[in-house]
């Protein structure tokens, strides 16, 4: 393994001169610093971890905290999607990934507790219950922070505009000629809160009455949970034409519910969902819903914490939020609506 003096030898610089170009030091001109790194490359150099930590006292280290309810983990489509991108962000800068939990081995401890344990430069939180009590002392605690749709005083956060995509995906539905909706909303989350306030809203622009009955809990990433509501919503004799579901993993326990009842999407009944997963785009029909842009998320998420950790105290808490993009798909059919509109009980494709 070639260390720092065989780089500095092979081009005929001082070991200190080869640590500065390596962590971009203004002092080195650009021209020579190219060179070393060049030649650094070459060699097949890497800095040694820990003389880089105790060198700059930065671990180059990214806590990840992430945990949802259903205890999906990387195989939540959505997060796991996000985190990659985030994975990509932060490693071209230099930086490790680390997962944060509570436990670590047979020990308990605090998240704060296992940041420090890692010796984390920065974390980012993700899908977790940001009321938690834990997750506040972690957020308070003066290591750069990066949230995921949640905001907290002074910290940075990368927010899915989720008012705009309910907004584009209600006006959609609403451009096909229905009228009468269900809503399959997630657990008492603020992105529960803002897509329902975003579905009364446009509701009432569109001037559709809601129907209180047909606004349901949920529950996020749980098709059995979702396939139950859905059951309940069929057995009424005055169905909604379309069903609005909290995500499209939670869809698919819809679709297979409606698929018991021999019904046909879209024919009998329209279905809408939200994220735009990859498989999304392979079910047959084609999965009306809005896509969120994962990619700009965890690359967003990413350089605002590695700018955090490297600007310090000149760092300022910036709120970055994300449109998303309609697939139209083909769960949503195209009604022949009366002048009137479409009587309930009396729906005709």
């Amino acid at each position: 393994m070639p260390t720092l003096r065989d780089v500095a030898t092979a081009c005929g610089v001082s070991p200190a001169t080869v640590s500065k170009a390596l962590n971009n030091a203004p002092d080195v001109g650009q021209e020579t610093a190219q060179r070393i790194r060049q030649r650094a490359k070459e060699l097949g150099y890497h800095p040694n971890a820990v003389a880089r930590t105790l060198k700059t006292n930065r671990s180059y280290s990214i806590g990840v905290l992430f945990e949802d309810e259903m205890h999906s983990g990387l195989t939540h489509e959505f997060f796991s999607s996000v985190l990659d991108a985030l994975k990509n962000g932060v490693e071209s800068r230099g930086y490790d990934v680390t997962f944060i939990s509570r436990n670590l081995g047979a020990a308990s401890m605090s998240y704060l507790d296992h940041c420090r344990y890692r010796n984390c430069d920065g974390v980012v939180i993700a899908n977790v219950d940001f009321r938690d009590p834990s997750v506040a002392e972690l957020v308070a605690s003066g290591i750069p922070a990066v949230t995921i749709d949640y905001v907290f005083d002074g910290t940075s956060a990368v927010m899915s505009d989720n008012a705009r995509g309910m907004r584009e995906l209600v006006t959609y539905v609403h451009s096909q000629g229905h009228r009468d909706f269900a809503l399959i909303h997630g657990e008492e989350t603020a992105v529960t809160r803002v897509r329902m306030a975003s579905f009364y809203r446009t509701c009432r622009d569109l001037g559709i009455t809601v129907r209180p009955d047909l606004v349901i809990r949920g529950q996020f990433n749980n098709p059995e949970a979702c396939g139950l509501v859905t059951r309940s919503i069929l057995e009424r004799r005055d169905r909604p034409t379309c069903i609005f579901y909290p995500d499209d993993i939670a869809l698919l326990g819809g679709m297979t519910e409606i698929e018991r009842w021999g019904l046909r999407i879209p024919e009998d009944i329209s279905v809408a969902g939200y994220d735009g997963i990859k498989l999304s785009r392979f079910l047959r029909p084609e999965l009306t819903t809005l896509c969120q842009d994962t990619q700009a998320m965890g690359s967003e998420a990413a350089r605002l914490l590695t700018q955090a950790i490297e600007e310090n105290k000149a760092f300022m808490p910036q709120v970055v939020m994300v449109p998303g993009s309609l697939q139209p798909g083909g769960t949503v059919a195209k009604l022949h609506s009366q002048s009137t509109g479409i009587e309930a009980g009396n729906k005709r494709y």
